[in-house]
């Protein structure tokens, strides 16, 4: 099993409900493609760097899973579908960082 970072950037006007089913249902293509979820943060809704899409903000949610590195090919597909996704990576990794990462202090 391979070990990945995963960073959801997620459009900034989704109500509540819609952004807790876009990060429910990622959850569950990872299980799906028996992929384990190892952590979970919620960075928020945070400045983006230059404007993608026209959006200013977005959303974040960051992931550690550990899953054959086939599977990530498989699930971006799946990602690509997703109009409320404005961006994601998956970082392959030999060690988890530790949790809470910097940006989620920074939140603080």
């Amino acid at each position: 099993m391979n070990k990945f970072e995963i960073v959801l950037i997620l459009n900034p006007e989704l109500a509540t409900n819609v952004l807790n089913k876009e990060v429910e249902n990622f959850k569950s293509m990872l299980d799906t493609h028996s992929a384990k979820i190892i952590n979970e943060e919620n960075w928020g809704l945070r400045e983006l760097s230059y404007n993608i899409n026209k959006f200013k903000k977005a959303f974040y949610r960051f992931f550690q899973i550990e899953t054959s590195g086939s599977i990530v090919k498989e699930i971006s597909k799946e990602l690509n579908q997703s109009e409320n996704l404005i961006r994601y990576i998956f970082i392959k990794v030999k060690k988890h960082q530790e949790l809470p990462t910097k940006l989620n202090h920074e939140k603080k």
